[in-house]
């Protein structure tokens, strides 16, 4: 090991120099310190171990942004939903009208798939939040025309309704110790159900209406998509056996929008009273 040596002398009055010098060592050179020790060394691997999507406050927040953009989603489908419900000549155009009602079921369907389907464009700013502004302004647009059938106080009447029933599910998805998201197989099943029952209504009610049919299927589908806004506020938590990413804050929030407008039609569908 390479050493210096610093020597320092008393000095006399004479200038002649005694005592005994003395001697400390150098520090030692980079090498030398570094030999033989192995350095910490962290890489992305062990950093992306170490940051956990699990973090209370990455969830608080993330559940914060979801539920920010569901009330503004239905603020708006409540406003369009009151315009066409209390406005006359805008209800009698949009009824008059119905290529617009199928032209917002094409950019509802093809939105839903976009962000269902492809995760770069629901995770990509601003693109997600453009699709997500397109899908709300069309389905809001195909409920309130669906909404404009029927009765002033049903409409109202319904709206208080699938309020209170939204409010239950979501407070008792958050309270609950029991984990919803374990039941994926009975969700799909109800799911095959709905559709096949869909399937015969289609074939059935063209050649005669059946009252108790309908509202039989409307009551099914009620409770189906009451069971999925639970299974999705579960999966926005974080905490069971299922969860999402806090990355996915678009399709969470697209999920149980879609769960709220299917609850409220359904509701319509049962309790609302059309207009003669």
């Amino acid at each position: 090991m390479t050493q210096g040596k610093l020597a320092l002398a008393n000095k006399t009055t004479n200038g002649s120099s005694s005592g005994e010098a003395l001697v400390a060592p150098a520090p030692p050179s980079y090498e030398e310190a570094t030999a033989g020790v192995s350095a910490p060394c962290y890489n992305d691997v062990e950093m992306l171990t170490e940051f956990n999507w699990d973090d209370r406050n990455i969830r608080r927040v993330f559940i914060r942004k979801v539920y920010s953009i569901l009330m503004i989603q239905l603020l708006v489908t409540l406003a369009i939903v009151a315009v066409f419900t209390f406005c006359d000549p805008v209800k009698d155009y949009i009824q008059t009208n119905p290529g617009w009602y199928w032209a917002s079921y094409a950019v509802f369907f093809v939105t839903y798939l976009t962000l269902s389907c492809c995760s770069a464009p629901r995770r990509q700013f601003p693109w997600n939040l453009i699709l997500l502004v397109i899908f709300t302004l069309s389905l809001s647009y195909m409920t309130g025309m669906l909404s404009s059938f029927y009765n002033t106080k049903s409409v109202v009447m319904c709206l208080g309704i699938t309020a209170a029933v939204c409010l239950l599910v979501t407070v008792f998805s958050f309270q609950t110790k029991f984990d919803v998201t374990s039941y994926q197989g009975v969700l799909f099943v109800f799911c095959m159900v709905m559709f096949i029952s869909g399937l015969v209504l289609a074939l059935v009610l063209p050649f005669q209406y059946v009252p108790w049919l309908d509202a039989t299927y409307a009551a099914l589908g009620a409770i189906l998509f009451t069971m999925f806004l639970a299974f999705d506020t579960q999966l926005l938590m974080g905490n069971k056996r299922y969860t999402m990413s806090p990355e996915e804050y678009v399709f969470a929030t697209l999920n149980i929008y879609l769960d709220i407008v299917y609850i409220f039609s359904f509701f319509l569908q049962i309790f609302g009273t059309k207009r003669e």
